[in-house]
């Protein structure tokens, strides 16, 4: 992830879903009074068309339960795959950060195209509060994030936030777990569901397809210019090949903390060594990664068990995580996977 530091069928399924129908500058403060907090209640119109009765949503976070008193009509989408989990469900955010800098939009090519009109584009780490408060909205998306109390405290005095659920601090939760919250909070529970099955399907007949799969240890590990590392359970990437089957390095769980990912030194990058050993480049090529004799020397690696991503849209859609973007990884890295393993 940075903090370390469509196909037809998408197109087709999205048009479906919308037929579905720190302190701050005195001036920002009297903005956030006039705003309320997500406890209040708001003044939203529907922009997704929801259900009868779907209204006042409740949503269970880390935070306590956010209650959304009426459809949104302004939503603010700050975390990671947040915006895509929004336009998954036919509703277009009027802001959102962009994790992975892709530009324009925001999205990355398996979601192009879904917005009518291009969001305000808000930072990732540090969201500029002042432009979020200019926004009005009146709920805010930070569903995969930090977990952090300020901020989450910061952006539920301009409106109802939906911020990580239990457990979910340090960008840990899955793209499932993301659009069921999302869902809830738009009022499109139903509509959130059947997305949800229809990507699980899509997972259980990718690990059918490939039984070789099957209890394979596997470690998904990115290098930046300055350092290794390789991500724990929970987070999305170990998500996704879980699914698949396969199972997360034993020995980086051992050294799991409350990050989403393990630092490994020079000096020990056996760990990376399992049955298939995944590298992500962060700032860096994918060749540097390659070309490194360290690297070369790790057994699964030596015996060409590996994958390096070496396409962008690849290793976003990996990253990514999202309802959206799972579709595009399916189809992509599981070949790359089949072929790392024979």
């Amino acid at each position: 992830m940075s903090p370390l530091p469509a196909d037809s069928g998408l197109r087709r399924r999205t048009g479906r879903t919308r037929l579905l129908t720190g302190a701050l500058a005195l001036t920002l403060m009297g903005v956030l009074a006039a705003c309320g907090s997500s406890d209040e209640s708001g003044t939203q119109d529907s922009a997704a068309q929801p259900s009868d009765g779907a209204f006042p949503a409740k949503v269970a976070t880390k935070f306590g339960t956010v209650t959304v008193d009426e459809a949104p009509k302004r939503v603010v989408a700050l975390g990671w795959g947040d915006a895509e989990a929004a336009l998954s469900l036919g509703v277009q955010p009027v802001g959102a950060s962009d994790w992975l800098a892709f530009g324009g939009d925001g999205l990355g090519p398996w979601a192009k195209g879904l917005y009518d009109k291009s969001p305000q584009k808000i930072g990732t780490l540090e969201p500029e509060y002042e432009k979020i408060a200019a926004l009005k909205p009146d709920l805010i998306l930070d569903t995969k994030s930090s977990g952090d109390q300020t901020r989450y405290d910061t952006l539920s005095k301009i409106a109802p936030t939906v911020g990580v659920p239990k457990g979910g601090d340090q960008y840990k939760i899955s793209w499932a777990k993301q659009t069921t919250m999302v869902a809830q909070a738009l009022g499109l529970s139903d509509d959130g569901e059947k997305l949800i099955a229809e990507t699980e399907k899509k997972f259980t007949d990718a690990a059918k397809a490939h039984p070789e799969f099957k209890d394979k240890t596997i470690t998904l590990g990115s290098r930046t210019a300055s350092a290794w590392g390789a991500y724990v359970r929970g987070t999305g990437r170990v998500d996704f090949v879980e699914r698949l089957g396969f199972e997360n390095n034993p020995a980086i769980e051992a050294k799991a903390g409350s990050a989403f990912s393990v630092p490994v030194s020079e000096e020990n990058l056996n760990l990376l060594d399992a049955d298939l050993t995944v590298l992500a480049p962060i700032g860096v090529t994918a060749q540097k990664i390659t070309s490194d004799p360290l690297f070369k020397a790790v057994p699964s690696v030596r015996k060409g068990h590996f994958v390096v991503f070496d396409d962008k849209n690849i290793s976003s859609a990996f990253a990514m995580d999202s309802v959206l973007s799972v579709d595009y990884a399916l189809e992509h890295v599981v070949p790359l996977f089949a072929t790392a393993l024979k």
